[in-house]
């Protein structure tokens, strides 16, 4: 009887194994996160502080979450071949940002390697568009998705939870240029 059951629990595992691997295969080959809000400055204000990796401590929603975290910066002050490196606990991991196109005062455009927990090779893109006393920011990552990346993507939704963290960066930054 004891055999007979565990016969149907494996059978199970094997079949629940089977439909994730299919979902997750039907996920895209990629995936994008964007999160939008306006902010009561001019580009020019709201621009350095995104431009130089110094600055990022100031709005970054993942700089608090690890106060011992290791940051190296290297390449040029600002703006485009500026390089920031880190190394931090389980909710920061590992990787390498490197700001590959500074248009000033309007664009960023940063090549993100994560290294731990996962691998993962993004870009990500910084706009700033005037409207009168306002700036439209924009913040978008993107990247494939490996089938690892598909397979997590069936039990958590990336832009849920990256988006999070987009919101309150931005929110960050809008409270530091508005003052």
């Amino acid at each position: 009887m004891q055999m007979a059951w565990l016969k149907i629990i494996a059978a199970v595992l094997v079949v629940a194994i089977v439909v994730i691997l299919i979902i997750a295969a039907m996920k895209p080959d990629s995936f994008s996160v964007k999160r939008s809000l306006a902010i009561r400055a001019a580009p020019e204000k709201i621009f350095p502080l995104i431009n130089d990796f110094h600055s990022w401590s100031a709005w970054s929603p993942w700089e608090k979450l690890d106060p011992a975290m290791q940051r190296t910066f290297s390449g040029a002050q600002s703006g485009s071949g500026t390089v920031y490196a880190w190394q931090g606990n389980g909710k920061v991991g590992a990787g390498r940002m490197e700001i590959t196109e500074s248009a000033p005062s309007s664009r960023i455009v940063v090549k993100l390697d994560f290294i731990k927990p996962f691998e993962g090779h993004n870009v990500t893109t910084f706009t700033l568009q005037p409207q009168g006393e306002l700036t439209n920011m924009s913040w978008v990552m993107e990247g494939p998705a490996p089938f690892i990346s598909k397979v997590m993507q069936v039990f958590c939704n990336m832009d849920k939870m990256i988006g999070k963290d987009f919101e309150t960066g931005l929110q960050n930054l809008k409270s530091i240029s508005e003052k």
